[in-house]
């Protein structure tokens, strides 16, 4: 056996693929189902000891359905959108009566690795957030199933739950076009090295509206930050009337960084957030925001999560993705 297949647990996906057959019809053949012929049986059961298979503890029953444990990794519990995701998550495995540990990962890719190296050996599953490659991911994960939100998967490997804004994020710039702002900004991201996904719907959506792209300044992920943020885009852009951010967390900071300001929300300037967290609705104005389904979001993860375990057809790409739509409230 080669170092590469060494250096993580061989899964259900492997023996799958060696047989040529699907998961179900491997799960039948280990478990001795009697629902395939022999020689499909026989040629299951070779692959599975010419790889050294050894089903998980989930799989081969040495458990019961109550004990389980999925790991949901997540950047910032303080950031009240990861809050709601996990709040989801759990429920959703409450009502299988299965357990979540929730792990802080502190927005830091260290920490996030030194978390999966300690997570594999302590659950069944892994959701969450990540930013390490999908092959380091795969090596420390070790064939546990694992779900990605809010990232795409290059390799294949994973289950990865999409987050499609582009839509959202097109009308929320044309209802500012559409209330008299030419001059519109964006406070994106601070801690990644090229410009997000949602920089990206941002700017597509001001050409769509036959605006040049917008000014850009970077937020770090708190109330603070986008406050700092907002006072350094209208230092240098004094004329923005309207700004789109990367989240609503951000957005909250720039709401506060208006007063202080001295400018009127919406009046002298309209914000929109992203996300939709449940927090947007108490402060003042009431938040408007590129609105996700953040519940489910976390119940997607798990359900998924439970399939990968159970050898259940997996949910598939078209099934695993979240819309997010314009919801408008006082600030824009």
């Amino acid at each position: 056996m080669s170092s590469g297949t060494e250096s993580r647990r061989v899964t259900i996906h492997d023996v799958a693929r060696a047989a040529g057959v699907s998961r179900q019809t491997v799960s039948r053949a280990l478990n001795d189902k009697g629902e395939i012929d022999d020689s499909t049986k026989q040629r299951v059961l070779d692959a599975a000891l010419a790889l050294r298979y050894r089903p998980s503890r989930f799989a081969r029953g040495l458990v019961r359905q109550d004990t389980i444990s999925v790991g949901l990794l997540i950047p910032d519990l303080l950031n009240p959108f990861f809050t709601e995701v996990a709040a989801a998550a759990l429920e959703a495995a409450r009502a299988r009566g299965w357990h979540v540990v929730v792990y802080d990962t502190a927005d830091s890719a260290e920490e996030e690795l030194g978390t999966l190296r300690m997570v594999t050996s302590q659950v069944d599953a892994v959701v969450g957030y990540f930013t390490r490659p999908e092959a380091e991911i795969e090596q420390v994960a070790r064939g546990l199933p694992v779900v990605l939100i809010d990232r795409e998967d290059g390799t294949g490997r994973f289950s990865s739950i999409r987050i499609d804004g582009r839509d959202g994020v097109k009308a929320a710039i044309s209802h500012l076009v559409e209330s008299g702002h030419r001059r519109i900004g964006m406070l994106d991201h601070d801690a990644r090295t090229e410009p997000s996904l949602r920089h990206t719907w941002f700017a597509d959506a001001m050409a769509a509206c036959g605006l040049g792209e917008g000014p850009v300044c970077r937020a770090d992920q708190s109330v603070e930050g986008g406050e700092g943020a907002l006072e350094n885009l209208l230092t240098h852009h004094p004329d923005v009337t309207a700004v789109f951010t990367f989240n609503d967390i951000i957005a909250i900071g720039a709401l506060r960084g208006a007063r202080r300001l001295g400018r009127r929300v919406p009046r002298d300037l309209a914000v929109i957030g992203f996300d939709g967290v449940r927090l947007g609705t108490l402060v003042e104005p009431q938040l408007s925001s590129v609105a996700l389904d953040i519940r489910r979001l976390g119940a997607l993860a798990v359900e998924q999560a439970a399939r990968l375990l159970t050898g259940s057809s997996p949910l598939g790409p078209d099934d695993l993705v979240t819309l997010a739509e314009l919801r408008l409230r006082e600030s824009a």
